[in-house]
């Protein structure tokens, strides 16, 4: 089983200016080479997002704004993290269930992703994720 933490935090660089602040996201700053890039937003007030792991692709999560929870869960580990900083990115490796909830109003949650789509590296269903060995 492995133990906490199976995430991590990646502070992406930040420019400070009085007229507003500035983040960049280079192939030195994300572990992994990115292929898909998609954002949520507009998600209803209650709803959730996520409720899947992967198989083989590996995601960074940026709250670009507003507020969301990552629950991340692995054998019987489960943490919830609160992104609400536009420099910060959450590091999701292989293997790991992810559920996204409590976003805020206006929240935008950007993705950027190893791969590209694949149904098949998905696992859907709980049960199967708990019996799945990375």
């Amino acid at each position: 089983m492995n133990k906490l933490p199976f995430f991590e935090l990646i502070n992406l660089p930040k420019i400070e200016d009085p007229r507003g602040n500035l983040s960049v996201i280079e192939k030195d700053v994300v572990p992994f080479e990115i292929k898909r890039v998609y954002y949520l937003y507009d998600v209803p007030s209650g709803a959730e997002r996520g409720g899947h792991a992967h198989k083989n692709l590996k995601q960074l999560l940026i709250s670009l704004s507003g507020s969301f929870d990552v629950i991340l869960k692995k054998g019987d580990e489960q943490v919830v993290i609160t992104l609400n900083r536009p420099n910060i990115g959450l590091l999701i490796p292989t293997g790991v269930w992810r559920e996204l909830h409590n976003f805020s109003s206006g929240s935008v949650c950007l993705v950027l992703a190893s791969a590209v789509f694949d149904e098949d590296d998905y696992i859907r269903d709980f049960d199967e994720f708990m019996s799945f060995k990375d």
